[in-house]
């Protein structure tokens, strides 16, 4: 059984129907990517999974349990951290305060103490600015300090929402790299991300969504040769 199962999944802005209709799956340890153009209604996917948008209709199942209805706090203690675009931060709280949000549901303090330790392993910057105010950092350090957090939260499913936007090629490189070390750990990932390329080489399933609708699906290996995804996000001829 799937870890997350969207079916039929529909998300309107007032009038405006965002998503039409998005069925797909992701297994347990999987890395699943959408990718497609602005407004093809991939960030609005993430924030009704992540219960801060409401679905129109369609259900979505997560861990055997439907949570269509569940409040976005009731969703994180299901296993769900979710990455936003933009990154999110607590600019005037310190990266170590930022961490520990991310831990806001967790009663384990010498869990929390170890995962905040093992973040610092991850972004090693981190932790040499741990007392930092996360304002300060660069784009490519900010981005570390969301993924660190959302996964504070030790998810079942993390959803990442463009991790590389803004990014310069070596902080790409960077993200790029620790999002596969936690694909190689078991981590199951939902990425949504511009950079086709990187996003397809990383997943093991992928889905191009257009105007709100999932216009191709297939192994991120299927999908990285496909002619009309080369064409139309890889910027080959």
């Amino acid at each position: 059984m799937p870890l997350l199962e969207v079916e039929d999944l529909r998300v309107a802005y007032g009038k405006i129907e965002a998503v039409k209709g998005i069925s797909f799956t992701v297994d347990a340890g999987q890395v699943v990517t959408l990718i497609g153009t602005n407004g093809a209604g991939k960030t609005t996917t993430l924030r009704t999974l992540s219960g801060l948008l409401k679905p129109l209709a369609g259900k979505i199942t997560f861990d055997g349990e439907v949570i269509n209805d569940i409040g976005a706090h009731k969703i994180v203690a299901k296993g769900i951290a979710h990455s936003p675009e933009g990154r999110r931060i607590f600019p005037r709280l310190t990266i170590a305060e930022n961490l520990q949000l991310g831990a806001f549901l967790r009663k384990d303090t010498a869990g929390i103490q170890r995962d905040i330790e093992s973040a610092y392993e991850r972004f090693p910057i981190l932790g040499e600015r741990r007392h930092q105010a996360a304002g300060t950092l660069s784009g490519g350090e900010q981005q570390m300090l969301a993924m660190g957090r959302a996964l504070m939260s030790q998810p079942k499913l993390l959803m990442l929402d463009e991790p590389s936007m803004g990014l310069s090629p070596i902080m790409m490189q960077k993200i790029m790299e620790t999002i596969e070390e936690l694909k190689s750990q078991g981590t199951t990932i939902l990425l949504v991300e511009q950079n086709a390329q990187a996003a397809l080489s990383l997943a093991d399933h992928g889905h191009v969504m257009e105007i709100g609708t999932i216009a191709l699906s297939g192994t991120g290996e299927e999908l990285m040769h496909d002619e009309s995804v080369r064409k139309a996000y890889l910027g080959e001829d």
